[in-house]
């Protein structure tokens, strides 16, 4: 794959074999939806593959993503957190060069507005005046909301109950921003109940209404879409490594929760095999059933919203309860071009626990001045082990997904927890 100058505009994403005209990653992926849906999956397909070579599109994304989002983002070496990778060796000759890619700083504070811009110019396309979106951490929903201003769009936002609790200030930022915020009461009141009910409301208003999924997750054409809108990300930080140190990074590591930032940060590097990919998955408090939100690292393959991936479920193929303590992560499912990395081995995949995400909150908070999301913190949990037994000369770069303004009041409510003695 060609790498692109920050300094100029990102080119339109590679056409490539995978997944097949089906939307097939390997075995995983597909269309499993009601048959109201099938219309409207088919419009968004053909727009799409209408606009794979329109230069007026992706010059219009392109202006966007520079002049609105702030594209490129930096790729910054985060030299205090590499002593401290180092000091983790205990070896003179080991601890990696850690970079983060900084996602935090594009409008709204996270990757999610690649996506949608990307898809509410889609929905401008196909001539359709609202969309809706889900959110979990709330990003998703601010960063929807923010294209539908922009673009002129009514703007619907599901949300479950206990996200809307831990996210308050998204939940502010989303109705300033005009959407109208449907918080959702039924089953976890977490992510998986507002696809849910979004996947429901988009069955009785395909005709003007598009839902901006804002995963890798879904029926075929919204994985694929979701990633080339992300690859943004990967693009971007092949062509700083090679300008920067002049050559590929050794490892690249971004937290899974559908996977969209790790999908747009992975998918530029797949053919390049020197690279190591590795995704982190919410490993909550412990590998029991119900306290953690691992789908690949202890999943099984099903279906969940419209496509077949890995998924965390009982015996009975019920889709199981999860838990972690990062809002945006608490899913059930991955999307199934992850569940394809996974079963080819491209992609190595772990699982980070709460307390160890919260440690690597605060370390990078007070090493680097900079307030990370919890999502994001998972990544940088691992990526410390990771660098402490790579070579000295070697370079890690972390997608650093998104800001840490959503979480800090969770984040304190958590840390004191810990802090209150035990009886």
């Amino acid at each position: 794959m060609s790498s692109v100058s920050p300094s100029h505009p990102p080119a339109p994403p590679r056409i490539s074999a995978v997944p097949s005209p089906e939307g097939r990653f390997g075995q995983f992926g597909g269309s499993y939806v009601p048959e109201t849906l099938v219309t409207a999956l088919t419009q968004l397909s053909d727009t799409y593959q209408r606009i794979q070579r329109d230069d007026s599109f992706w010059g219009h994304l392109a202006d966007l993503q520079r002049h609105y989002v702030g594209r490129p983002t930096p790729l910054y070496h985060a030299g205090r957190l590499t002593d401290h990778a180092r000091a983790l060796s205990r070896s003179q000759d080991r601890g990696a060069n850690i970079w983060l890619k900084r996602e935090d700083l594009a409008h709204t504070g996270a990757h999610k507005i690649n996506n949608t811009l990307g898809q509410g110019l889609l929905t401008v396309r196909m001539g359709k005046k609202r969309i809706i979106a889900e959110t979990g951490a709330g990003q998703h929903g601010v960063a929807s909301a923010t294209a539908a201003a922009h673009l002129g769009l009514a703007c619907d936002v599901y949300m479950g109950a206990e996200d809307v609790r831990r996210q308050r200030l998204n939940v502010i930022r989303m109705k300033i921003l005009g959407a109208n915020v449907i918080e959702v009461d039924s089953g976890s009141r977490t992510l998986k109940d507002a696809t849910n009910e979004a996947m429901r409301e988009w069955m009785g208003s395909v005709e003007h209404t598009h839902y901006i999924i804002g995963s890798v997750v879904g029926p075929h054409p919204f994985p694929m879409i979701v990633r080339d809108f992300q690859s943004v990300i990967g693009q971007e930080t092949k062509a700083q490594c090679l300008r920067t140190f002049q050559r590929l990074p050794d490892a690249v590591v971004a937290c899974v929760g559908g996977g969209s930032n790790a999908a747009g940060m992975f998918y530029p590097f797949v053919d390049e095999h020197r690279v190591k990919l590795i995704g982190v998955e919410a490993g909550g408090h412990s590998s029991q059933p119900g306290q953690h939100a691992a789908s690949l690292t202890l999943g099984s393959p099903g279906i969940l919203h419209g496509s077949l991936s890995y998924v965390l479920q009982d015996q009975f193929g019920q889709t199981a309860p999860v838990h972690s303590c990062s809002a945006g992560l608490d899913y059930p499912g991955v999307g199934p071009e992850h569940a394809y990395w996974h079963q080819t081995g491209r992609v190595a995949y772990t699982a980070v626990t709460d307390k160890e995400a919260l440690d690597a909150f605060t370390l990078l908070a007070r090493a680097e001045g900079i307030i990370p999301a919890l999502e994001s913190a998972h990544a940088v949990a691992h990526a410390l082990d990771a660098a402490a037994q790579m070579p000295r000369d070697a370079h890690l770069v972390i997608c650093l997904s998104g800001r840490g303004d959503k979480d800090v009041d969770e984040a304190a409510r958590l840390l004191a927890q810990r802090e209150q003695p035990t009886r």
